[in-house]
C-alpha cells in the first residue's frame, strides 16, 4: 500500500455493469493524486462488435459539493464491451448516450470503488488518533460528523483531545477494507472488532 505521503499514484479500477433488460457495459475509471487539473478519468463501453457500439470517455471533477461528468476526446481505458473510442463530439451525438450517463451515475453510486475516488474528489477530511495516523493501530470505529463533515478514525486506544487532521482517501490507501463504509452519511458511525471483520453500522457518533 502506498504511504500517506505518496503523491502521483495511479489508481485504475474496472467492472461490469447489467442492465435492467440485459443491457450489457464495461467500465474502467481511476485518478491520480497531485493531478491538476483535480479530475478523475472514466471510460464506459457498449456494443461491442455491434455497428452502434462504442467506448465513450469522461472526466469527473467536483462539482457544488458532489461530482459532474463531461465528455472528453482523449481515451483514458479500454473496456471489453466498448467498440471504437468516441470523441466528446461522437458521443453527444449517439442514441446511447443517456443509458451512458445511467451507467456512470450507477458506477457512483454503487461501486465502492468509486465511493473512494469521490473523497478524493472532494477532498474530504478525517481526524484520525494518534495511534492511527502512525499505523500502530487499526482502524476499529469510523464515523461521519453530522456537524462539520469532518470523519473520525479510531483504533483500539480511546480517542484523545489531540489526534492528526489528514485526508480520508490516504487513510484507505492504508487500509483498503474501509471501502466497505466510505457510504456513511453524516451522523452515522460504523464498528469492528478486527480488520477484515464485518461492519456493524450505527446511528450516531461519538459526543
Amino acid at each position: 500500500m502506498p504511504s500517506a505521503e505518496a503523491i502521483g499514484m495511479d489508481r485504475r479500477a474496472f467492472g461490469e455493469f447489467v442492465g435492467p433488460r440485459g443491457e450489457l457495459a464495461s467500465y474502467a475509471f481511476g485518478w491520480r493524486t497531485g493531478s491538476q487539473p483535480h479530475v478523475a478519468r472514466l471510460s464506459i463501453g457498449i456494443g461491442v462488435g455491434n455497428p452502434g457500439g462504442g467506448t465513450f470517455h469522461a472526466v469527473v471533477f467536483d462539482h457544488e459539493d458532489g461530482h459532474a461528468f463531461s465528455l472528453v476526446d482523449e481515451p483514458f481505458e479500454h473496456v471489453p464491451q466498448g467498440g471504437p473510442d468516441l470523441t466528446a463530439d461522437q458521443a453527444r451525438a449517439h442514441e446511447d448516450l443517456p443509458f451512458v450517463w445511467w451507467v456512470a451515475d450507477h458506477i457512483m453510486e454503487r461501486d465502492r470503488r468509486a465511493r473512494w475516488m469521490r473523497h478524493w474528489l472532494l477532498g474530504t477530511r478525517c481526524i484520525q488518533t494518534i495511534e492511527v495516523f502512525e499505523l500502530r493501530e487499526p482502524i476499529l470505529f469510523i464515523a461521519n460528523d453530522a456537524d462539520d463533515g469532518l470523519w473520525q478514525l479510531i483504533g483500539t486506544t480511546d480517542a484523545s483531545s489531540s489526534g492528526k487532521v489528514g485526508h480520508l482517501h490516504h487513510a484507505v490507501d492504508e487500509d483498503a477494507t474501509l471501502v466497505d463504509v466510505l457510504d456513511l452519511a453524516p451522523g452515522h458511525s460504523a464498528s469492528r472488532t478486527h480488520v477484515g471483520g464485518p461492519w456493524t453500522r450505527h446511528l450516531g457518533t461519538p459526543a
